[in-house]
């Protein structure tokens, strides 16, 4: 007969309830400061969606009006270092934590609002309106508040996008010895995203300080949770992963203050994670000032139920049973509130024949559309720019691959806040290829090999950066592997600086290293220019030679913006001059190089397919002139270079190996088209793969990429177009 034992999970989970010797035990301070704040940030939702109602909110208007027990309770018990980051649902969060870091030692019932206080309600509410008073000059609005000052990183309008950023703080604060902790605040509907799993399992290997800090409104959108979930009771997932958990009422804020205490003990002392799920119901819909019951899958009587355990109502309750304050008191106090906001709306609105609108001096300057999507670049003012041709330092012949490990290290041993992460990059020699020979050995605390987790270690990594005390390098085993971590990738990294105002770096390197010809197949082929140059905010260089990547490496490390770093496989057995001492060059964004001068056609292509196509045109004896991008985003292109060759030539073919759909080719030919149509005797020719990704046969992979008889037709049909024969 079987035997079965019952097995038990590595972490404690726990249900916590308030009693009446909690309260009791509360110190007055503590309650007069969490009725203070929630009634403060009511009155701001209530005036959000006032503003909402008359069409002046441009965008949603997410209120949490009767969740603010859960954010209160939890934000009263951290500290000012800590930080916090949040949900589409999360401006009372950030009202929260802004209040408790403008006011430390909490409020006093009855004592007025400060200017500080005053400024932060009016900069959040001309945030949610779009306007250039907000914290991130009405770029963020609604879904994108930051405040790091404050100790506010951001809050999300991806669902459950904001998991692996707050893993990148905590990361940092771990490294940096120092004992605070961060919060991730997301909904039920979040729960079950893959990212956020990566990121409970990736905080929880690698022990990190940080809390999942799961608001449980019972929907997501119109969605019960019990219709997406067989556990709805969200804090079980902390057994799966070893984590500590705790499920809270979240309309009793004094509860959920007393589970965040034995929280953040644990992240303090173990440096470890938590989850805490607490149960609350926002009184309104998803987004606007109607509540959903008006929208058919909430019943009346259920919103009731609910709003007879508000949460502020309950506080003042235990007040008043406590003789801490009277109930004129609570009424002034919310009177006080209305009138804050209600003054503050005015400053941001006007009356127009009859009807409120914004005040128009307030809208952004639509000249700042664009500014801030990338660094000014003053990081390389004093950096130090060689060619090959004028290197004076020594020089041997190295293969590419061994040239990225000597890079790396140099530029480790230089910065101690470099670190290095990616799935096996610590074993095997230096990862799948050899590119990091050698680091995990000599930095074991930096170079971080990962679980396979892109979503997670890239949002760590996006993250970590925006902290700023340390820099991420990432590999990417394969290009491919980016659509796992899209929304890190696109819609976090790339989009942060513009997104937040413009005054955010995101100082990360990511590597990965196109692999045609390999065998592969479909999954693990792709060239990824194509894909990062229509995305704003990324910065892109191809290094074709050991020489430039040491100087675009250093570029990229270097540069305030996130930088893509394309190797290729075809590339790291060759062997070229490079460096053997002298590590600290640059090559700057936006400097193509020709490599062969001619004055019959301009070729320009990149990576792999620069000497390709060198070697063709010499065999071949046509006097072309091979530019070597170098640099691939759209701010990168050095157009100085090639409108000189185009102006010269007055014939343009682009080389490129990679597939039609994402082709780099297709926006780049377009943009020559705009620029030098009266130049071009013809129209921009083509060398590219196939529609379809490359397959694992080899015959069919061949037929896919581009490769030498691809080049010697794009050659042909120039010439011929040219008329020569």
């Amino acid at each position: 007969m079987a035997i079965l034992d019952i097995l038990h999970p590595k972490s404690a989970w726990k249900e916590l309830r308030s009693e009446p010797s909690d309260w009791s035990a509360a110190s007055p301070e503590l309650l007069a400061s969490m009725l203070v704040s929630m009634h403060l940030v009511r009155a701001f939702e209530e005036k959000v969606l006032d503003l909402a109602g008359l069409g002046l909110v441009h965008g949603p208007a997410h209120s949490a009006v009767g969740q603010e027990g859960g954010a209160a309770g939890a934000i009263w018990a951290m500290r000012p270092g800590d930080q916090i980051n949040g949900s589409h649902r999360g401006h009372h969060q950030f009202l929260l934590k802004s209040l408790q870091y403008l006011q430390p030692d909490g409020f006093a019932v009855g004592n007025g609002f400060s200017d500080e206080v005053r400024g932060l309600a009016r900069k959040t509410l001309g945030e949610i309106l779009g306007l250039s008073v907000g914290f991130g000059g009405g770029r963020g609005g609604s879904m994108h508040l930051r405040w790091e000052q404050a100790g506010n990183l951001g809050t999300n309008a991806i669902v459950g996008g904001g998991a692996p950023l707050a893993l990148g703080a905590a990361w940092a604060h771990k490294q940096a010895g120092s004992d605070n902790v961060v919060f991730t605040h997301f909904g039920d509907g979040a729960v079950n995203i893959g990212s956020v799993l990566e990121s409970m399992n990736l905080a929880a290997a690698w022990k990190l300080p940080v809390c999942f800090f799961i608001e449980n409104n019972g929907y997501a959108v119109a969605t019960k949770v019990d219709e997406v979930t067989a556990e709805s009771r969200l804090s079980s997932r902390g057994a799966a992963f070893a984590v500590p958990a705790w499920r809270v009422d979240g309309m009793d804020p004094l509860a959920v203050y007393l589970a965040t205490q034995e929280a953040t003990e644990i992240m303090r002392r173990d440096k470890t994670p938590t989850i805490i799920e607490v149960e609350v119901y926002r009184f309104f819909h998803q987004n606007g000032p109607l509540p959903g019951s008006a929208f058919g899958y909430r019943s009346k009587e259920e919103e009731a139920h609910w709003r007879a355990r508000d949460p502020l109502d309950r506080v003042a309750l235990e007040m008043q049973t406590r003789q801490l304050v009277g109930e004129a008191a609570i009424e002034t106090l919310r009177l006080q509130c209305q009138a804050l906001m209600s003054e503050i709306a005015n400053e941001l609105t006007e009356e127009n024949e009859g009807k409120r609108g914004i005040r128009v001096v307030l809208w952004p300057d639509e000249a700042l559309r664009d500014v801030g999507i990338r660094s000014d670049q003053s990081e390389f003012r004093d950096v130090r720019t060689e060619e090959l041709e004028s290197f004076e330092g020594a020089l041997d012949e190295t293969k590419f691959v061994d040239v990225i490990a000597r890079c790396l290290a140099h530029r480790m041993k230089a910065d101690p806040g470099l670190v290095l992460m990616g799935e096996d990059i610590h074993r095997l020699r230096g990862g799948t290829n050899g590119a990091t020979k050698g680091l995990a050995e000599e930095f074991p605390d930096r170079v971080l090999g990962t679980p396979i987790c892109e979503a997670a270690f890239a949002g760590l990594a996006g993250g970590m950066a925006m902290d700023g005390r340390f820099k991420p390098i990432v590999e990417f085993m394969y290009p491919d592997f980016l659509w796992v971590a899209a929304d890190q990738v696109f819609n976090q990294i790339g989009k942060a600086r513009h997104m937040f105002g413009g005054d955010i770096d995101v100082p990360l390197v990511l590597r990965t290293k196109i692999a045609m010809g390999t065998g592969y197949g479909s999954q693990h082929s792709m060239d990824p220019a194509g894909i990062f140059a229509t995305a704003p905010g990324w910065r892109i260089v191809a290094p074709s030679t050991p020489f430039d990547y040491v100087g675009l490496m250093n570029t990229a490390i270097f540069s305030k913006d996130p930088v893509l770093v394309i190797e290729h496989v075809n590339l790291y057995g060759r062997k070229g001059p490079a460096p053997t001492e002298d590590f600290d060059y640059f090559i700057p964004f936006g400097r193509a190089k020709v490599v062969v001068e001619g004055d019959l056609m301009t070729v320009l292509t990149y990576s792999a397919m620069v000497q390709e196509t060198v070697d063709i045109v010499r065999e071949m004896n046509i006097a072309a002139e091979v530019i070597d991008l170098r640099s691939l985003d759209r701010a990168g292109i050095d157009w100085d270079t090639l409108g000189a060759s185009i102006r010269k030539t007055n014939k343009v073919l682009i080389v490129e190996q990679g597939v039609l759909g994402t082709s780099y080719g297709g926006f780049l030919a377009d943009e020559i088209h705009r620029r030098f149509f009266d130049w071009l005797d013809q129209p921009v020719q083509r060398v590219h793969g196939g529609e379809a990704s490359p397959t694992i046969s080899k015959a069919l992979e061949t037929a896919a990429i581009a490769g030498r008889g691809e080049i010697i037709s794009g050659l042909q049909r120039v010439l011929l177009e040219s008329g020569y024969s």
